[in-house]
């Protein structure tokens, strides 16, 4: 187990922050940044507790929204004339998270595991790029957010769990899933970060303890480092936001396939020349 430095930290929740919503999976490039500069793996508690920062910059920027949805969702419980597009929406959101929940507490061990793998991860990051390629070739987008069904929320919670595998990215899973579905690019993306938000916070707070209390090899980050990673996680993870739905209403998602198939393939070069190591 090695300190982590306060370089390293604030690195790491820059790249946190820059890749948590951004279709490239942000655990892939904590997992690489922390090998190529360390050595060592910066751990899969220390990447869960981070995203609580870009979690927080989700809430922030969608405040109005999940205000809405809430306020909409518990009037709907008590009066059924209300129960419009909002009310259900936020029975989608509850729905897509079952199944994320269910396996991400299965799994535990093997995401901690054998799921930090780099050579799993760069062949997670070219193999899904492939999927994304697929989705935007065809996609209708003929639908939007306003009619989001109960279907299209099962298979994007679905979608979601693939997130457990470092590699694939959450956003870009349950994005392609939607495109798939007919969503089109900024209805697929909203509600990817939407049901994201319960997942990652359940995540975050359940690995507290072992990123402040780390038992296995790797970078140990001090409590002081975590918070600074997890606020500037927060900053630029807002901004990314911003930047990302305004991006994909008018491009599509092969910019970040060409991207991932780069990098993966040139960690699988360091991978073969041992310049860099699996675990």
């Amino acid at each position: 187990m090695t300190d982590m430095s306060w370089a390293q930290s604030i690195v790491l929740g820059a790249v946190q922050g820059l890749t948590e919503f951004l279709p490239i999976s942000s655990s892939a490039h904590l997992r690489i940044v922390s090998e190529l500069w360390a050595g060592e793996d910066a751990g899969a508690s220390f990447t869960a507790v981070t995203q609580l920062g870009t979690e927080l910059a989700v809430l922030v920027f969608f405040a109005k929204d999940i205000g809405r949805i809430l306020a909409a969702w518990f009037a709907g419980l008590r009066n059924p004339d209300r129960r419009g597009i909002d009310y259900r929406v936020g029975w989608y959101v509850i729905l897509a998270t079952i199944p994320i929940v269910v396996l991400g507490f299965l799994f535990t061990d093997q995401i901690r595991t054998v799921g930090r793998n780099l050579w799993l991860v760069a062949i997670m990051l070219i193999l899904f790029s492939f999927v994304f390629v697929a989705a935007e070739r065809f996609a209708t987008q003929r639908r939007d957010l306003q009619q989001l069904t109960r279907t299209d929320a099962i298979v994007m919670g679905l979608a979601q769990c693939l997130a457990l595998i470092p590699g694939v990215s959450r956003s870009g899973a349950t994005a392609s899933a939607g495109l798939f579905l007919g969503l089109n690019r900024e209805a697929a993306f909203r509600f990817s970060f939407l049901i994201a938000i319960p997942a990652v916070l359940g995540s975050g707070l359940y690995s507290l303890k072992d990123a402040f209390e780390p038992a296995d090899a790797g970078l140990q980050a001090s409590g002081s480092q975590i918070v600074v990673a997890t606020v500037i996680a927060f900053v630029i993870g807002y901004a990314a936001i911003a930047w990302l739905l305004k991006f994909v209403s008018n491009h599509s998602m092969n910019w970040f396939a060409a991207y991932r198939v780069i990098l993966g393939s040139t960690i699988l070069v360091l991978l073969a020349t041992g310049v860099v190591a699996a675990y």
